[in-house]
């Protein structure tokens, strides 16, 4: 009783100089560029109790402290409940603390999570509530909590979001301020989650209908109210979509207190010249695409294959650029992939047991089976929306051709034989295993998932990449190498945690189709931005049929890099395939940061499958069946040599049971009799030229 007797009340005038000394810094990798420090031109207004709106002071108190004009400093009962399930769940996961509580716990400046702090804490909100009048002490809160970046203050916050002082705002616009102290950079209007922060503002004026601050139709026109936020204010910083991204992850992890007032180190895993470098081509090359391809956004990602470490993240063209969404993170972002996913049906294949030179037929095919297997039309899309006939890139059909050339030339229709042979639950398993993680069960998606008809993350499909590059070991990303406490001491550091997720001969299969420049050149040309001569480097290009997205992403041992072109509206770009807008300003990016790497080469995968007579034909590259003899030798789909569901396995003894073997075999047919294919079979060495 002493010594709470003889506790005093802390003063509450100092909080900047507070603040800046016990700030978090963010570094690039070496530990010496600083990125971003937090107490950094730290922006806060004082203003009184009379000047800060009604509605602010409601909604606060319904959404931190319901009971706060109740309670005398402290709720025993809260306290008691979030005791006992941070003791039931083995950590902090609920807070006992009421507002009052809050204040004293800022002006304290202290991580330290000792039951004496918390006595303490309990026993000053106790002596503040005697000498202080609930409004000034809520007060006191709204002017220290934090509201994003440097951003300091119910008063700055409303001037910098919203243009007007506290004492002006809407009941709407209350709403969505006092939704952002509880985690200000997750919530923030110009962050990645605006629908998690609508669902929040919600929140909050449901709580204010439920304590009677508001009433129903008041809640109800709140919530339809249109709210602008001014532009977001520029401020020091580098790397801003790689800084949030990583003040994101600690905030969840650590808690915005700790964050905000930790005095932490972080030492982040970004590579600050290889970061300056790609924005500088960024900035290139951004008013070209803009002007002649209508694309006005784009978002970069380079890894580190071994490791998972992020080296670069450029998440828009121009973080403070406020026409064209520049603080959305789109390498975060859910974007169709293209053709860009065709690797991860292949390299399914080949886990499957099919080959590189196993032969699929690039004819008109149509895939829906309620429809005629005979094709009279094909366009990209079937303009019959019950049937599914599509084309190819280039409206050519090419007759027999490998996995391989298929891949290589991101040929559309083997791309959807091959993802229904080897089965949609199989390839969705297998991007699973690549990290991929916003794709949904196999009953959501149809054939066109092969040619990106789901919805992926740049991030994650440019770290799937980096398994090929990584013979198959996956490693998760990772944004942090070390985080160091205000003493110096060590809290995190970089964990290895790689995975396998491919047999290495599959990936490097998928490596050596990739990087095949003369399996490439029908489509790409012998010199395009692909090739590289003197580098082991894989590539895949993608372009949606509605060209709202575009890729290139490629690999070499020892670096992975990948780029998103689009319009964060969704809205359709000029008709134009990836390998003309994205790769020259890929190639250029993976130029410049592959200057100082060592040159390394990928693993040679082995096909033991080719001098095996065991191994069927249509899997070693020959499909038809008889010799330079045969007077009529059989061509027939791959279907009619092989259980697709055991491709090394007995060949079918009924292979018409399958639905799709008639819709397969049909366009053979047509083709063999208006090419006269027949005639030409029978000179092998003809067939192996061609």
């Amino acid at each position: 009783m002493l010594w709470a007797a003889n506790l005093k009340i802390p003063d509450f005038s100092s909080f900047e100089e507070r603040q800046v000394a016990q700030s978090t810094k963010f570094y690039d990798h070496t530990g010496e560029v600083l990125l971003y420090n937090l107490g950094e031109n730290l922006r806060r207004t004082v203003v009184p109790s009379v000047e800060i709106s009604r509605h602010i002071k409601n909604a606060t108190v319904a959404i931190e402290d319901a009971e706060f004009y109740e309670h005398r400093g402290i709720k025993p009962t809260a306290i008691i409940r979030a005791g006992l399930a941070n003791l039931a769940a083995g950590r902090a996961v609920q807070g006992g603390s009421t507002i009052t509580q809050q204040v004293v716990k800022n002006s304290l400046l202290t991580q330290e999570k000792t039951l004496s702090r918390k006595l303490k804490e309990a026993v000053l909100a106790l002596k503040l509530e005697r000498v202080m009048q609930k409004d000034d002490i809520l007060a006191l809160y709204l002017n220290e909590s934090p509201y994003g970046g440097n951003i300091y203050g119910i008063e700055e916050a409303s001037q910098m979001f919203l243009g007007k002082p506290a004492s002006d705002v809407s009941l709407a616009e209350a709403a969505y301020l006092a939704a952002l102290p509880n985690a200000p950079t997750y919530y923030s209007p110009y962050g990645d989650h605006r629908d998690k922060l609508e669902e929040r503002k919600n929140l909050v004026l449901r709580r204010m209908q439920e304590l009677d601050f508001i009433s129903k139709n008041e809640a109800e026109e709140a919530k339809k109210e249109t709210v602008s936020f001014l532009p977001q204010d520029t401020f020091t910083i580098k790397a801003p979509h790689f800084v949030f991204y990583v003040r994101a992850y600690l905030e969840e992890k650590y808690g915005k207190e700790m964050l905000e007032r930790g005095g932490l180190k972080i030492i982040t895993t970004l590579n600050w010249d290889w970061q300056r470098e790609t924005e500088e081509v960024v900035d290139e090359f951004a008013p070209t695409n803009e002007t002649n391809f209508n694309a006005h956004n784009m978002g970069v990602v380079a890894l580190e294959p071994g490791t998972g470490k992020i080296r670069v993240m450029v998440g828009s063209r121009d973080y403070f650029e406020t026409e064209n969404d520049g603080n959305y993170n789109v390498t975060l972002a859910r974007r169709q992939p293209g053709s860009s996913f065709k690797p991860i049906v292949y390299a399914t294949a080949f886990k499957e047991g099919y080959t590189p030179d196993t032969i699929v037929f690039d004819l008109p095919t149509q895939f829906q089976t309620t429809c005629s297997p005979i094709v009279t039309q094909t366009s990209e899309i079937s303009t019959d929306q019950n049937c599914y006939a599509p084309g190819n890139y280039d409206n050519k059909f090419r007759g027999p051709i490998t996995f391989r050339d298929a891949l290589a030339q991101s040929v559309n229709i083997p791309a959807i034989e091959v993802l229904y042979l080897t089965g949609i639950r199989d390839s969705l398993s297998t991007a699973r295993d690549l990290g991929i993680s916003t794709l949904g069960t196999a009953n959501r998606y149809g054939l066109t998932l092969v040619l990106g008809g789901g919805e992926v993350m740049p991030l994650e499909i440019t770290s799937a990449y980096g398994t090929f590059a990584n013979d198959g070991v996956y490693n998760p990303t990772a944004s942090i190498e070390r985080i160091e406490d205000a003493t110096g001491n060590v809290i995190e550091e970089f964990q290895s945690a790689p995975r396998r997720a491919l047999e290495s001969e599959v990936a490097r299969s998928i490596s050596d189709v990739l990087s095949d420049n003369n399996a490439r050149a029908p489509a790409f040309g012998a010199n395009s931005p692909l090739y590289f001569p003197n580098r082991d480097v894989a590539a895949k290009t993608g372009t949606t049929n509605d060209y709202r997205d575009m890729w290139t992403v490629g690999y070499s041992p020892n670096l992975v890099l990948g780029i998103w072109v689009g319009n964060n509206d969704n809205t359709s770009m000029e008709k134009r395939v990836a390998g003309f807008v994205v790769a020259p300003m890929w190639r250029k990016i993976f130029d410049r940061l592959s200057v100082d790497l060592p040159v390394e080469r990928f693993g040679r995968p082995f096909y033991a499958y080719k001098n095996d007579p065991g191994i069927k034909p249509i899997l070693r590259g020959i499909w038809w069946n008889g010799t330079a003899s045969t007077t009529n030798p059989e061509v027939h789909s791959i279907l009619h040599w092989l259980d697709k569901d055991s491709p090394l396995g007995p060949a079918p003894i009924n292979p018409e049971s399958d639905p799709q073997y008639i819709f397969w075999e049909t366009p053979i047919r047509v083709w063999l009799t208006g090419q006269n294919q027949l005639s030409q079979i029978n000179n092998l060495n003809t067939i192996i030229s061609q």
